[in-house]
């Protein structure tokens, strides 16, 4: 069972429908203890990081993701859901994140020609061919909708990239634990095959 974390500001529902379609057993929950019991957990996100992480705190949710995010159980954060595993974001000066990795989340450089947010499909320099990417074509397309991106501090790390403007960490992987700027959930069959990996290693 993989529980999909709820703390107000998350597309759930279409992260559910996907599992759903895979035929893997989800749960939508903001029950801390449901979060430990789960094998999985996702930790979408849609909206900006300081609502995200006062909403986390205010359902007594930042501890409990924090300490399963850590547990070495397999996790994956979508789109703001990798921000926030981050330090701190320039989106919100002062309001720290979950800090389970060093590095920071900037905002997208305006640039003629290039429209912020960054909404569509870009195509993936991936580093790693195992975790979510294993068996993948060689430079997945995927879509991203997102005006602040990650500058990651340690770049081993780092599990693909992609560039709009600027060189993008795209996603990044420890041990079980994995994030993504973009939404797999809306990436079509790559991002069903995504899902299904991690599904994978539970």
């Amino acid at each position: 069972m993989i529980a999909i974390i709820d703390y107000g500001a998350g597309n759930l529902q279409s992260v559910k429908k996907a599992f759903d379609y895979l035929g893997v057993d989800t749960m939508v929950t903001e029950n801390p203890e449901e979060l430990m019991r789960a094998e999985g957990a996702v930790l979408p996100g849609v909206g900006a990081f300081g609502d995200a992480m006062a909403a986390l705190r205010s359902r007594g949710l930042e501890g409990p993701v924090k300490e399963y995010a850590a547990s070495g159980r397999p996790f994956l954060g979508i789109c703001l859901g990798l921000q926030l595993l981050f330090e701190e974001s320039e989106e919100a000066p002062g309001v720290p994140g979950l800090g389970l990795f060093r590095g920071k989340i900037v905002r997208i450089p305006q640039k003629e020609g290039l429209k912020i947010p960054h909404i569509g499909w870009n195509s993936l320099e991936v580093k790693r061919r195992d975790g979510l990417f294993a068996g993948l074509e060689e430079e997945p397309y995927v879509y991203f909708v997102h005006s602040y991106y990650l500058k990651a501090e340690d770049p081993s790390l780092v599990s693909a990239q992609t560039r709009y403007g600027v060189l993008i960490d795209a996603a990044v992987q420890r041990g079980a634990l994995h994030a993504v700027q973009f939404h797999p959930e809306k990436s079509g069959r790559t991002g069903l095959a995504m899902l299904k990996n991690f599904a994978a290693l539970l």
